[in-house]
């Protein structure tokens, strides 16, 4: 079974943290519940940035979520306000 990851790396201030961590919280039960191909949802803070860290079953899945409606209109647009740099998307396949 392939297994591959999509990291979304982000640049929040440490002030708007907790916000942007509700919009993860807010999305979480809805991308695993109705995303093909979801597997898991992680939310990684650094002191630097904010990954998360979404588990798939294919690469086709993960770059599905990225045009779907939930990512687009819900994710996007919730953490636009925040966002201090463009984010950092990278689809990884486990060998």
């Amino acid at each position: 079974m392939e297994k591959t990851y999509l990291e979304i790396t982000l640049t929040i201030d440490a002030a708007d943290r907790e916000k942007a961590a509700g919009i993860y919280a807010a999305y979480k039960a809805p991308f695993l519940e109705h995303i093909t191909g979801a597997l898991s949802k992680e939310l990684l803070i650094r002191d630097e940035d904010v990954q998360v860290l979404h588990g798939f079953d294919t690469t086709v899945n993960a770059a599905a979520y990225l045009k779907s409606d939930l990512f687009v209109n819900d994710v996007v647009n919730g953490l636009q306000p925040f966002l201090k740099a463009v984010p950092d998307v990278r689809i990884y396949s486990v060998a």
